[in-house]
């Protein structure tokens, strides 16, 4: 009698458990929490090279080239960035550095070596263009979801839709945002940003997600601007998660002298 109670007690134990890990998530900072460690935080540290291609309201094109290396400082915590620019020739030898700070604004650097310049890029200029493009330097590192306000508005099976506010709107230009978070992997697949008046004017697209070393990562994301029509097509290739990068080399030394091994 008492083995048949342990072992009723046990598979209880089993199948709370084991639906407790099936339900989704209801709590919307737990939602997005989630989906910011899975978009920014794969591993210790990562690298991977990008392709990017700026296209205008005409169709002209552009393309840029650079390599993409990642350092987290703590996890789900202060992380460092470094883009090395390879291609065109107009561009190479750009650089661009992120300190990432999630209780503080991050700080920011770019070198353009056409000019022999290195600028330090102010908080207030994170949503301004990266390099020409449609992505804007917060999106290099990612928005931290603690300047937000979140609501659940509707889920179904495959996503989660929330929305999101800025708790100071004097510091963006948008007014809200909408995202689409996969169930599957927390990856979010479209972020919708408005303006007043309910006016989409911004689209994310994460295009292509593909599991590498057990994380979700991205290979093909698209930013368009609804406004003048311009888009901004980028693909990632060979990504790497957990390859030892020293911590030296995210700072601003490596802004006129990135180190060559790393940009082959």
């Amino acid at each position: 009698m008492k083995k048949t109670l342990s072992l009723v007690i046990i598979a209880a134990a089993i199948s709370v458990a084991q639906a407790a890990q099936d339900d989704p998530l209801k709590d919307v900072n737990e939602i997005v929490k989630k989906a910011y460690q899975t978009c920014y935080y794969p591993g210790d540290d990562g690298q991977r090279k990008a392709r990017m291609m700026i296209v205008d309201k005409d169709g002209n094109k552009q393309l840029r080239q650079f390599n993409v290396f990642r350092k987290d400082q703590q996890d789900a915590g202060d992380q460092d960035f470094l883009v090395v620019f390879e291609r065109p020739s107009d561009v190479k030898g750009t650089v661009f550095l992120v300190n990432k700070h999630i209780e503080s604004d991050d700080d920011r650097w770019i070198y353009l070596p056409g000019l022999d310049l290195e600028k330090r890029i102010s908080a207030s200029d994170k949503r301004t263009s990266f390099v020409g493009s449609n992505y804007f330097y917060e999106d290099i590192s990612g928005r931290n979801y603690r300047l937000d306000n979140y609501e659940l508005i509707k889920e179904d099976d495959g996503f989660y839709y929330i929305k999101g506010t800025p708790k100071e709107a004097n510091t963006v230009e948008f007014e809200n945002f909408i995202m689409q978070i996969s169930k599957e992997d927390f990856m979010p697949r479209v972020i919708d940003y408005y303006k007043a008046g309910n006016k989409l004017y911004r689209k994310v697209e994460i295009m292509d997600v593909e599991m590498v070393d057990n994380f979700a990562t991205v290979f093909k994301s698209k930013i368009t601007d609804l406004e003048t029509g311009g888009y901004t097509l980028v693909q990632f290739k060979k990504p790497a998660y957990d390859v030892g990068l020293e911590a030296d080399l995210f700072s601003q030394r490596s802004l006129r002298n990135p180190p060559k091994d790393l940009q082959e």
